[in-house]
């Protein structure tokens, strides 16, 4: 029997909504003109898909932005940001909460600063009782779901957490426990891969197909990578842990317990304790703040140890993958910005020169709201596969 596939009516005015949707999601505002151009449709198929969207409530039109390219004069579409997710990003001293709108940035966001690190029944808690004030409190017509950005491997089918290191989790079904404890549907990945998708889509990345992102966080380093314009996970989604690359002879061990590592050499913990803070409950942007403040040569010289170790990190990526743009988030976007020519130094010295020629290393621009930007992707991604599943947003 011959199974009927690309021709019927509704699979492709499904498509197409999907299609003018996601545009606007990640674009908007966006012309009319411009959206019939990118996807070849004609001016009446798009008109009519816009109005259904506007219909659901997912874009809204305006009149021409004069700000927008030159031509003839066109309608802007721009994605509703009534319509938002929650995003949720464990780590090992807080967890931290953000409503994120369709338009992708972040409205509000809660941290609930911790002593300890959390169970994943504390974990669940925290997060549960930070989504219950945000929807309390923020003016919204629909919530469509949770993503998580998780310091560790996750299994993408079910959000099992396989491994997360610094948090002592193994095999932990935190996104089950998430909806069973707020009725949302919750989905969950590694923190860094919505990192990487975050800016390509979003941030410095855009436009730009092969890329790298690596961040620096509480709960340790993790990398995601980009290549062909799409999400480069491994066979079991866990490419990427370039924290867990050996960078030296060290006798020290990382979270997984491999010596000599990146992580285990380069982390927040001994920037706090070159500050002399350590012990102290402080998010990403006042730890960039202290650096950036800090004269003392105790922290110069650890800022300067963790960019040449993150350089020959950096040359391996860069020799595995060939990457156009290396994207720095967490406390490694801060001690690029510290110091860049040391870490552009290092990695000059461990690179071939055909393997750098054309590489842009940068600090991500989405700044601390990238993990929640991403991990915002997952929670959005139902709704722009089908948008008529929303059924109208509702108050």
């Amino acid at each position: 029997m011959t199974t009927r596939r690309g021709n019927n009516l509704d699979s492709v005015r499904m498509h197409n909504l999907s299609t003018v949707l996601t545009i606007a999601h990640h674009v908007g505002p966006v012309s009319r003109s411009d959206v019939t151009r990118e996807t070849g449709l004609n001016r009446s198929t798009i008109g009519a898909l816009v109005g259904e969207l506007v219909e659901l409530g997912l874009v809204t039109e305006s009149g021409p932005n004069a700000n927008l390219r030159v031509g003839r004069p066109s309608p802007v579409i721009s994605p509703n940001p009534r319509i938002a997710a929650l995003a949720v990003n464990p780590e090992i001293d807080a967890v931290t909460v953000g409503l994120v709108g369709l338009d992708g940035r972040v409205q509000q966001r809660r941290r609930v600063a911790l002593d300890h690190v959390p169970s994943p029944d504390e974990a669940v808690a925290a997060a549960a009782g930070a989504i219950t004030g945000l929807i309390e409190t923020a003016s919204v017509e629909r919530v469509v779901g949770v993503g998580v950005a998780m310091p560790g491997l996750v299994r993408p089918a079910d959000g099992l957490v396989r491994r997360a290191p610094h948090l002592g989790w193994v095999d932990v079904p935190f996104a089950q426990m998430l909806t069973d404890a707020t009725g949302l549907p919750v989905r969950a990945s590694n923190d860094a891969q919505l990192g990487a998708y975050a800016e390509h889509v979003f941030g410095a990345g855009v436009g730009v197909s092969e890329l790298i992102y690596v961040n620096g966080g509480s709960s340790g380093i993790g990398g995601g990578v980009i290549l062909g314009g799409a999400a480069f996970t491994g066979a079991a989604g866990h490419a990427g842990e370039l924290g867990h690359v050996r960078v030296g002879s060290s006798d020290a061990v990382d979270s997984g317990g491999l010596a000599g590592t990146f992580e285990a050499e380069v982390s927040r913990a001994r920037l706090l304790a070159a500050l002399g803070l350590e012990g102290a409950s402080i998010d990403a942007d006042g730890l960039t703040a202290a650096i950036l403040a800090s004269d003392d040569p105790a922290v110069r010289a650890e800022v300067h140890r963790q960019l040449e170790l993150l350089g020959i990190a950096l040359s391996t990526a860069l020799t595995l993958f060939n990457p156009r743009l290396v994207v720095l988030g967490g406390f490694l976007a801060t001690i690029y910005q510290a110091d860049g020519a040391v870490l552009d130094r290092a990695v000059a010295r461990a690179t071939l020169p055909e393997t750098l020629e054309g590489v842009q290393i940068t600090r991500t621009r989405l700044g601390s709201d990238i993990l929640l930007i991403g991990a915002s992707e997952l929670a959005f991604e139902a709704l722009l596969s089908d948008p008529a599943s929303l059924g109208g947003a509702s108050a």
